[in-house]
């Protein structure tokens, strides 16, 4: 073969060569124009609408042509789907088309979303796929979601605080698997919150419809030494595949304090009282400066809250007392101790007011029942809760069956908090004589009587709140036989309440 013929292959073979590598670079980046029409800027939550918009430039046609479009990560959808692949129509020469997609990205305040775009195909005449690639970015300006905290900029070293985070949503569209995470902070001792979480740092919430929010609401004790500023943090967000989505993140400063006025209470004589229904409260509230510089003109408010509370009863003698409001407050003009307070020296203040016998227990009572007082002087605080008995009551009525022979009836009942170790009393009179007849049987072997001292002791056991208040409690009724003019006094049930550890004792209401 002459060199002749073989340099003219061997130009065949290169320019064939660069025709495929031209034509390869020709349909790859200028056939196919493909772009994603959106918003530059969003609000988090707010549906998007994107625009793939697709042209044929060539004049070649585009065979078996696909498109996978992927929404911004964590977007919402109707479906959940994020991730598009659709089959579309062989595309012509000049053919210009758009198809839409929609959804709702999520993210906190300034993050960049990214939707991709893929379209691949095969030119007719030619195997080989090639694919078209775009991206577009949308920023999340702003993110219409409330989180704030309600917490005082100020408080004194070992002195318990409480604290809310509130939050609300107004994005138009459902969220689900929302949380709040609470970082937690050196120098604050997490005590209690409401509603409770397992781990002390994050809460589960509910789904949060546009225009709904909450509150958490937590105790604690400031630990951290006098001067130090602390930084308390949250973070709301989702969980999505596995991951947390972050939503809004809200800080809030609180500057440690020396303490300066100590505030204690004591109810009828006790700083740890235990109240019941029905009684007599003395409250009284110890101011003491603690500080080197007295306080002169100080002003005390008190507000007390409870369902316990007849607030009819409300007054005080040196106070002013506005049942209306829940409040008592004290001036220098009314407490001379208010006047002028010197290091070292304490004052107090006090008022009255009484609990209600009887009413029908709520959901909210029911082993939580509080009498709250909280005491504000010269921008300090201090909140104290004071436990409620239950209240045990029993139902007693004797009918003559015939001439000495009687049969007693008692009906139990257990208003707040469960009790335990409850059982009924009696002493039978001299002459008295139990004939055997016990009703209902099963509570036979929960029924005995002491023969020398005469008393009838009726072991009930457990009872939750609200037993015999709000539905039927337990009954028992027995016969005795007794010498005529006997009189049969009434009972008594004792038990121990769960909720205060306090043993509780209440007489029977003869019918």
């Amino acid at each position: 073969m002459s060199k002749k013929i073989i340099f003219v292959l061997i130009i065949l073979v290169a320019g064939f060569l660069a025709f495929l590598y031209y034509r390869g670079t020709f349909f790859s980046k200028e056939i196919l124009k493909l772009e994603i029409l959106g918003p530059d800027s969003v609000k988090a939550g707010e549906e998007v609408q994107y625009t793939v918009k697709y042209k044929n430039n060539g004049n070649f046609v585009l065979q078996d042509p696909k498109l996978i479009f992927e929404l911004p990560d964590n977007s919402l959808t109707e479906d959940s789907k994020t991730r598009i692949e659709q089959n579309l129509k062989d595309i012509y020469p000049g053919n210009e088309e758009i198809i839409q997609f929609w959804g709702r990205p999520l993210g906190k305040e300034g993050d960049l979303k990214v939707a991709k775009a893929a379209l691949s195909y095969i030119p007719k005449n030619i195997t080989a796929r090639y694919e078209s690639n775009t991206t577009f970015t949308t920023k999340i300006d702003t993110v219409p979601i409330t989180l704030e905290f309600d917490l005082p900029s100020k408080a004194e070293k070992g002195k318990e605080i409480a604290y809310s985070l509130n939050y609300f949503s107004n994005i138009d569209y459902p969220l689900e698997n929302l949380s709040i995470k609470i970082d937690s902070i050196n120098g604050f001792s997490f005590q209690s919150s409401d509603p409770s979480s397992l781990d002390k740092s994050e809460w589960k919430l509910q789904t949060l419809n546009k225009a709904q929010g909450g509150r958490i609401n937590v105790k604690g004790t400031i630990t951290a030494d006098t001067g130090s500023h602390l930084t308390f943090g949250a973070t709301l967000g989702m969980r999505q595949d596995g991951g947390f989505v972050e939503l809004k993140k809200v800080n809030a400063d609180l500057e440690v304090i020396e303490p300066l006025l100590f505030i204690s209470q004591q109810i009828n004589g006790a700083s740890n009282y235990v109240a019941s229904p029905g009684e007599k409260l003395h409250y009284e509230i110890f101011l003491r400066n603690i500080g080197t510089s007295p306080f002169d003109n100080l002003f005390v408010m008190s507000r007390i809250d409870g369902s316990a509370l007849d607030l009819s009863t409300l007054q005080s003698e040196d106070g002013q007392a506005r049942p209306n409001d829940n409040l008592i407050v004290w001036d220098s003009k009314q407490v001379s101790g208010l006047a002028h307070l010197s290091p070292q020296q304490e004052t107090k203040v006090d008022f009255y007011v009484t609990l209600k016998s009887s009413w029908t227990p709520s959901d909210a009572d029911k082993n939580s029942l509080l009498l709250k007082n909280r005491v504000n002087v010269s921008d300090i605080s201090q909140e104290f809760d004071t436990k409620v008995n239950t209240k045990l009551e029993i139902l007693q009525k004797v009918d003559m069956d015939s001439p000495g022979n009687y049969t007693i009836a008692w009906q139990v009942k257990n208003y707040f908090n469960d009790a335990k170790n409850v059982k009924v009393r009696l002493v039978l009179p001299q002459g008295a004589v139990l004939t055997g007849q016990i009703s209902p049987e099963n509570q036979s072997s929960n029924f005995s009587m002491d023969n020398t001292s005469r008393e009838v002791i009726w072991s009930v056991g457990s009872l939750a709140a609200g037993t015999g208040v709000t539905n039927s409690g337990p009954q028992l009724s027995f016969q005795v036989s007794s010498l005529p003019g006997a009189s049969i006094g009434p009972a008594t049930v004792l038990g121990e309440d769960q909720s205060t550890g306090a043993s509780v004792r209440g007489n029977a209401i003869v019918q």
